[in-house]
């Protein structure tokens, strides 16, 4: 896998300086038609250095979502195979759910419960598996809840934030959803956002949800931004740009960084933001074809 130079930036020598060098980088990278990427889950080291595949198991296809449990144990993959896998440290397979016909996992997040949840494409909602990893996802959600799931997550409080975006072939629709932690419909129109196109969500510490967006989706001058909203009403609160100088295209995976930094995968580059001043901190890492899809830090 051919990688371009990255040199040690203020973002990889303060990673390196909070977590030591134990810690990785990881990233799911699309393969095929999906992205013309890697099909591979991809480790970094925290001055961007590519260092290859985190596991070389061959149950590992075209993975997307990914999350790490809260004791740092495990890591959960959504492989494109139809099939949930639990990997620990040493990219070793500890747990499996096997095939799982028409699963078609999207995003991947650990719930608030403990559960591992899964956004399904196909069947357009939400599922969970106990972390084990035993038995049949169970839909959290009833099918078809949006046109197509795009990332989600979990607030302090339990409610869950769901983006509605555009799929593949240009269905859906630009919006977010909340549900109750029982699952009821809280607001069907989260946001009233005209330049927004989601393609994955997180919280941040401040209790704010964060989507990166592509908008138009899939349109060769698509503005690509992350926004960030208020958790209580939906209104957009400030919107993160990359510096006009690096590209920034296809944003997927967001998640926050041991030290707080807010990171986003794209195609060729995952980009880091200072979350509490917004500024753009350029790219971590450089690598033609990434096609980034989620991102992890993982030791």
């Amino acid at each position: 896998m051919p990688i371009r130079a990255t040199k040690i930036d203020f973002v990889s020598l303060h990673l390196i300086y909070l977590t030591g060098f134990d810690m990785s980088i990881l990233v799911t990278s699309a393969s095929g038609a999906n992205g013309d990427g890697y099909g591979a889950l991809l480790s970094f080291r925290l001055d961007g250095t590519l260092i290859g595949s985190f596991s070389d198991d061959p149950r590992i296809v075209d993975p997307r979502g990914m999350s790490v449990s809260p004791d740092r144990r495990y890591l959960y993959v959504n492989s494109g195979n139809d099939r949930i896998l639990a990997l620990d440290t040493n990219g070793t397979v500890m747990r499996d759910t096997g095939p799982v016909s028409g699963l078609n996992a999207g995003g991947g997040n650990l719930g608030p419960d403990g559960r591992y949840y899964i956004g399904l494409r196909s069947a357009r909602t939400i599922a969970a598996l106990p972390p084990s990893l035993d038995g049949a996802p169970k839909s959290v959600l009833p099918t078809g809840v949006v046109p197509y799931p795009r990332g989600f997550a979990f607030g302090a409080d339990g409610k869950l934030f769901l983006a509605s975006g555009i799929g593949p072939g240009g269905e859906g629709e630009n919006n977010l959803v909340v549900f109750n932690p029982d699952g009821e419909l809280l607001a069907s129109r989260f946001i009233t956002d005209n330049a927004v196109s989601p393609l994955d969500l997180t919280i941040g510490p401040n209790g704010n949800v964060l989507v990166s967006s592509e908008f138009p989706f899939g349109e060769p001058d698509a503005v690509c931004t992350v926004r960030e909203y208020d958790s209580s009403n939906g209104s957009l609160v400030r919107v993160f740009r990359a510096d006009p100088n690096i590209s920034f295209h296809r944003p997927r995976g967001l998640r926050f960084g041991p030290e707080g930094h807010l990171f986003c995968v794209a195609r060729d580059t995952v980009i880091a933001f200072d979350f509490v001043d917004g500024r753009c901190l350029g790219p971590i890492v450089d690598l033609p074809k990434l096609n980034g899809q989620a991102i992890a830090f993982f030791a």
